[in-house]
């Protein structure tokens, strides 16, 4: 087997429309379709980062809040690749998100910083 690429990332949000404001209007993404399953009472977002689909924004009723911070075994983040992060994390800002400081990875040089989604799913951004 050979892996391509990345197909996509499932995010499970417990406030629909907060989470597709978030998603949409402060990062950015592009919907690429929108469906209510109605037998699931769920919606399903098809959000597309770069002209790319690579997130699919899930509502459930009641689902059970994130155990832990990213440094428990599973899934760690969601990272972004931007190109100014000083710039970004500005923009951030002005949503009134808060956004930890800005590190640089003692590996690449590269500048990077965290923040989280309205049910405090990690997000890194991380400079190109």
């Amino acid at each position: 087997m050979k892996l391509k690429k990345i197909h996509h990332i499932a995010v499970i949000c417990s406030d629909y429309q907060k989470s597709k404001d978030f998603y949409v209007r402060v990062l950015g993404l592009t919907p690429a379709r929108e469906v209510y399953r109605e037998e699931r009472d769920s919606y399903k977002l098809d959000l597309e980062v770069g002209g790319h689909y690579q997130i699919e924004l899930f509502s459930f009723p009641n689902p059970p809040a994130r155990l832990s911070y990213p440094e428990a075994a599973g899934l760690r983040h969601i990272a972004f690749e931007v190109d100014g992060i000083e710039e970004a994390v500005k923009e951030l800002e002005n949503h009134h998100i808060t956004v930890e400081a800005i590190r640089v990875d003692s590996i690449t040089s590269k500048k990077f910083t965290f923040f989280t989604d309205p049910d405090g799913l990690p997000i890194e951004l991380y400079e190109r």
